[in-house]
């Protein structure tokens, strides 16, 4: 009579040795990971500290020599001269910014739908000419832009920088638009032509509604790209009539002796909008961005 024998189980240092090497290379890759993210956030703080305490020095305090240190005394009369210089400047910015990004939001959620659900002859092609203007820098424009509007006798101001802004947002605007309309089902297309809805009524009543995180991800992307914008107000407007990136500049350069504190100072207050919109609504951007990428 035989005995049937059962493999005996392993023991147990050697479980424990396996799952310790297993759990040894996850330790370092978090550790990694982490030492990564602290070098990154310092990257971005550092230069955010030294605005800080910059703009609270007073003008002997300042110093390039004394760039890490805090201030000997704190002076907050670096933000009043700043804002004395940037309040009208910033109040026109926001008029440019507000139209420009709705106007280029509309219009390239329309080239957006159209391009991607209306089929006709050259649709592709017309569709290629327009992500041109995505790769076109700014410098390669300036020269004819600026002889077209002398040409056609429009105004340096705020209006003229609008419509550049406008015209120079739908090609990624409509990049935008027609990524994220090809991700919608064409069901929901067909069921609205079934039920009598043209092209106009598809698009207002159905594709519209449902469109919100791509304007989100657009009217951020155009804020952004107009707040920041210096090349297109400096031929386009004035010191008098120009956004808030114009008069920054001549803040910088506006005395003899560099006012270290009053540009820092200077350049929170016209970089505060943008964080602020960034705070509040990033994570919407990248939600938006991520919504159009896979097929519905």
């Amino acid at each position: 009579m035989t005995t049937a024998t059962t493999p005996a189980a392993p023991s147990r240092p050697v479980a424990q040795n396996r799952a310790g090497a297993s759990a040894a290379p996850t330790r370092i890759s978090v550790a990694i990971r982490y030492l990564l993210l602290i070098v990154s956030l310092a990257a971005v703080l550092i230069p955010v500290y030294v605005l800080i305490i910059t703009s609270f020095k007073g003008p002997a305090d300042a110093d390039p020599s004394r760039t890490w240190y805090l201030p000997q005394v704190w002076d907050a009369t670096n933000w009043g001269r700043a804002w004395d210089a940037l309040a009208a400047p910033i109040g026109r910015t926001f008029a440019l910014v507000i139209p420009s990004s709705i106007l280029s939001a509309i219009l390239g959620s329309m080239n957006g739908f159209v391009l991607s659900r209306w089929r006709f002859p050259g649709a592709n092609t017309v569709f290629t000419l327009i992500l041109f203007g995505v790769f076109i820098p700014y410098q390669a424009v300036m020269i004819p832009l600026l002889k077209i509007v002398l040409s056609i006798g429009l105004p340096q101001g705020i209006p003229t920088l609008i419509l550049a802004h406008v015209v120079y947002g739908i090609p990624v605007t409509t990049l935008i638009f027609r990524n994220y309309y090809e991700s919608v089902p064409q069901e929901l297309i067909e069921a609205s032509r079934v039920d009598g809805a043209g092209m106009l009524r598809t698009y207002f009543s159905v594709v519209l509604p449902i469109s919100i995180p791509s304007f989100v991800v657009v009217l951020i992307w155009q804020f952004t790209a107009a707040w920041n914008d210096f090349l297109f107000a400096l031929f386009l407007t004035n010191t008098e009539t120009g956004p808030v990136t114009l008069s920054l500049n001549n803040l910088a350069n506006a005395s003899i002796m560099a006012d270290y504190g009053g540009s820092m100072a200077g350049a929170l207050l016209a970089s505060a909008p943008t964080l602020i919109v960034y705070i509040l609504l990033g994570k919407y951007f990248v939600g938006g961005l991520m919504s159009g990428s896979v097929k519905g």
